[in-house]
């Protein structure tokens, strides 16, 4: 994918449905590039076309959501590697920054046990490379489009193990609460395994915090680490550090 395909899916995020002129506009290439580059992007399934605009798909899938904020996310994923020793046992959640944390550790650890809840993760370890000693897939109910585990199965599964980290992803911030989850479901297996670990650390792009989300995933009392980019809202920010939260920030242009 190039930076201008990176840059096209971070508009129409933004922006939910853009004219295919305007996105030629505000990317100073003709109407026949950026055609071109939707192509592209419509055979990864990222984008759709309807009546001259670009929507996005269904963002349930956890590849497509790895395809947003690419470049920052690794950041993010390079700088929560930095925290894990050789040899050790983590849990990992399905976040798509959590999924490149992995693919991370397979080329930077040595035998590294990985627990977790996601059957993309999983398999992305496979394919990625060997610096993954051993991975854990915890049971439960599949849902189909994310590649993830739910249900009380995992809650069974995860309480047979204690680990000192658990890294997360979140799909929103409510400045009064705590961190949100779209998916219910999704929710309560990330309780089940905060149970598990000694600390909690959220790995999430700064657009996140300007979404609300609907399901409470964790309060402010479960997490001890946030490691996010520097366009994290400010307000955001000082309501972590007020929460004990600490902020490590990556360097975003």
């Amino acid at each position: 994918m190039t930076d201008r395909q990176t840059k096209i899916i971070e508009i129409i995020n933004q922006q939910k449905k853009v004219k295919v002129t305007e996105l030629s506009n505000m990317l100073h290439v003709s109407q026949v590039t950026i055609r071109k580059d939707l192509d592209t992007l419509e055979s990864m399934k990222i984008v759709s076309r309807e009546h001259g605009y670009a929507v996005i798909q269904n963002m349930s899938d956890i590849g497509k959501r790895m395809s947003f904020n690419y470049e920052v996310k690794q950041k993010i994923a390079a700088q929560a590697a930095d925290l894990i020793i050789d040899g050790e046992t983590i849990m990992v959640e399905s976040g798509s920054s959590c999924a490149l944390l992995v693919e991370y550790l397979t080329n930077s650890k040595k035998e590294i046990t990985v627990i977790t809840n996601s059957s993309f993760i999983a398999r992305f370890i496979r394919q990625a490379g060997d610096g993954v000693g051993k991975v854990v897939l915890l049971g439960g109910e599949y849902q189909k489009e994310s590649e993830v585990m739910v249900g009380p199965l995992v809650k069974v599964c995860a309480s047979e193990f204690y680990v000192d980290k658990l890294f997360m992803g979140t799909d929103g911030f409510i400045p009064e609460a705590g961190f949100t989850c779209g998916d219910m479901m999704r929710a309560e297996a990330m309780k089940s395994m905060m149970a598990s670990a000694r600390k909690t650390i959220i790995l999430t792009d700064s657009t996140k915090f300007t979404e609300l989300g609907v399901v409470l995933q964790s309060k402010f009392s479960d997490i001890d680490m946030v490691i996010t980019d520097n366009k994290i809202p400010k307000d955001a920010k000082a309501i972590l550090e007020k929460n004990q939260i600490k902020v490590v920030a990556v360097e975003r242009e």
